[in-house]
């Protein structure tokens, strides 16, 4: 079972992932103070505890699950730098409308793959233990460890976050040994090898929008 987390194949062709509307909602109150541990427990009890609260999303209404992940998850992320690494040098070629582009499309894909993950555990009632932050490549670079008990499974989740001017932010999740950036990286170089920015973004959208259908 997939827990508290992004499926690491997500953009495969029979993947679950839908469009999702970015549209303006009032987003949870993130304290841009705390340390790093501190935010991944607020960040991923607190968008559990908002599904679980509410009948419709316990039900299962996944746009009202990717409602709640839009409000309690994304504000404790930074999914623009998520975007940026795992396009990779193809990036820094792209136009500001084409990386706008890709930025709203690749969100969109996490946000929804992040919703149906936590569809599962609607109606659980997983344990969290969060590990002491580790310091990553620098001094602006934190990686929290997790372990997700849930019927008698673990999982460990390892939440990578940066350090902005708002706090720390999640922007790369490892489960099961794949960090969410170096698989999404490798998929997206092919596909810019083969059919240039364009066909990335053309690849993305399309995806999300077969998952609408």
């Amino acid at each position: 079972m997939k827990l508290s987390g992004f499926h690491p194949v997500a953009l495969a062709p029979i993947a679950p992932v839908a469009l999702v509307a970015l549209v303006s909602v009032a987003h949870a109150q993130v304290d841009t103070k705390a340390a790093p541990d501190r935010l991944v427990r607020a960040a991923v009890e607190g968008v559990i505890s908002q599904i679980q609260s509410n009948p419709e999303t316990r039900s299962g209404d996944l746009a009202k699950i990717t409602a709640v992940v839009q409000k309690q998850f994304l504000p404790y992320t930074d999914f623009g730098r998520t975007t940026r690494l795992a396009v990779g040098g193809a990036w820094k070629t792209a136009t500001p409308e084409q990386q706008k582009t890709l930025q709203e499309q690749f969100t969109q894909l996490l946000v929804r793959s992040y919703a149906v993950s936590l569809s599962q555990l609607r109606d659980q009632n997983p344990k969290f233990r969060y590990q002491p932050p580790q310091a990553g490549s620098n001094a602006n670079d934190s990686v929290v460890g997790t372990r997700v008990l849930n019927n008698g499974d673990e999982m460990l989740i390892d939440y990578r976050l940066t350090k902005t001017p708002d706090g720390w932010k999640i922007y790369d999740i490892n489960m099961m040994g794949a960090w969410l950036i170096e698989v999404y990286r490798k998929q997206f170089a092919d596909i810019v090898a083969r059919d240039g920015v364009d066909g990335l973004i053309k690849y993305l959208t399309n995806h999300n929008a077969r998952g609408a259908a």
